[in-house]
């Protein structure tokens, strides 16, 4: 009798655990193709901020895989990061989440496929510290705008030059001079994580930790 109560309690938590495995799951739909905000927690991620007005930091592209859903991020080097542990590495373990709108009838399997394809080419690729607008190292933003444009010939955020930014703080100036010098590259064209999360092209699916 004992074995059959501990049995029917086992299943009892069990189908309770996949109840709320689902809920979490369909709370948090992710899609191949969703835009993912953050402030990380890197030494200059103030900097970033102060610069551009913004409460993030870090971006990463969502992609489910066979092995889960992943986040395609720019860090040293660029990786492919489980979304459990990108969202951990950020400040509080806050996030939002932008979707491409349209992206039902946009984000089709072959653009998805085309996406990841151009994502793909530049893993194993140094952090671009200097945020040049090259290929030979990539940033966070640069990545993301880039799979966009590259893949679909869509621009998420507007490119400004790097003057364009407030660069009268601190310790935006320290990190510029450790980085430059006095070569600073005013006309350097730049995407920031600020410029896409206000891109009219996405809208908010989800997100914790941010007022949205």
């Amino acid at each position: 009798m004992k074995k059959q109560l501990l049995c029917k309690k086992g299943a009892l938590i069990l189908a309770m655990l996949l109840a709320f495995i689902n809920i979490a799951t369909a709370k948090y739909n992710y899609k191949s193709g969703d835009i993912i905000f953050q402030t990380d927690q890197s030494h200059q991620s103030k900097a970033v901020q102060l610069a551009t007005h913004s409460r993030f930091s870090h971006v990463g592209i969502i992609f489910n895989t066979a092995e889960g859903i992943m986040v395609y991020e720019a860090v040293q080097p660029v990786r492919i990061t489980p979304i459990n542990e990108w969202i951990k590495g950020g400040k509080g373990g806050a996030y939002v989440v932008r979707r491409l709108k349209n992206s039902e009838n946009i984000l089709t399997k072959a653009a998805v496929q085309k996406m990841k394809a151009v994502g793909d080419k530049y893993l194993g690729k140094d952090y671009d510290a200097f945020f040049e607008w090259s290929d030979s190292r990539i940033y966070c933003s640069e990545l993301v705008w880039k799979i966009y444009k590259k893949a679909l010939g869509l621009e998420i955020g507007e490119l400004q030059e790097l003057r364009s930014f407030d660069l009268k703080h601190k310790e935006v100036q320290r990190i510029m001079n450790y980085r430059y010098g006095d070569n600073i590259p005013y006309n350097e064209k730049v995407i920031s994580p600020e410029a896409m999360f206000k891109s009219n092209l996405l809208i908010t699916v989800g997100g914790k930790g941010y007022d949205l």
